[in-house]
């Protein structure tokens, strides 16, 4: 008992603190000591623990897509890459999944092309379409600046052509083919 007196009276004496206060401060010290520790991670501990983002497809170049082969690429299907078009020009988007893809603030303007949409900064599913007539000059302004940041982070990797364009191109190519085998035929 000789002791623990002792311990408590130098406490007292060396501390200016009762022995409960003492031990309270103490114990909080401890407490605080091992919340902050568990703030800060060793980098081997880091590496265990992070998870790398699921790596993204390089982006597939398309060529000339009509609007209707473009709303295939709205983010329904997970195995797609997520499209949009601005001024006719396509690019993946699929990098930013969490804002064009399903349940994404802006996932209205995935599949689909979003000029007019973007130079009104509008959400409404009129103007989701690449009209940009009757635009503005601030407007046109708003529209470039949104194109340049879309060449600047995404990959172009088409550009949308109107429905009767490709099928005349189809039917050209087949025009061609034919002519190409008549030409083999009289050789």
């Amino acid at each position: 008992m000789g002791l623990h007196t002792a311990v408590m009276d130098a406490i007292t004496v060396y501390t200016g603190l009762s022995p409960a206060a003492f031990f309270t401060i103490l114990s909080l010290m401890v407490v605080v000591y091992k919340v902050v520790c568990t703030m800060f991670v060793a980098v081997e501990d880091y590496r265990a623990v992070h998870r790398p983002m699921p790596a993204v497809a390089d982006p597939v170049q398309l060529g000339l897509v009509t609007e209707e082969e473009l709303r295939a690429y709205d983010g329904s299907d997970p195995t797609k890459p997520l499209l949009m078009a601005i001024k006719g020009q396509i690019y993946d988007v699929s990098r930013s999944r969490m804002f064009y893809g399903p349940g994404g603030p802006y996932a209205m303007f995935a599949g689909r092309e979003a000029s007019r949409a973007l130079a009104l900064m509008s959400f409404d599913p009129q103007d989701l379409n690449g009209n940009i007539d009757g635009l503005s000059a601030a407007e046109l302004e708003v529209l470039q600046d949104w194109e340049e940041k879309f060449i600047e982070k995404y990959v172009k990797v088409g550009q949308l052509v109107p429905e009767k364009v490709s099928e005349c191109t189809e039917s050209g190519d087949k025009r061609q083919e034919e002519q190409e085998g008549m030409q083999q035929k009289l050789a």
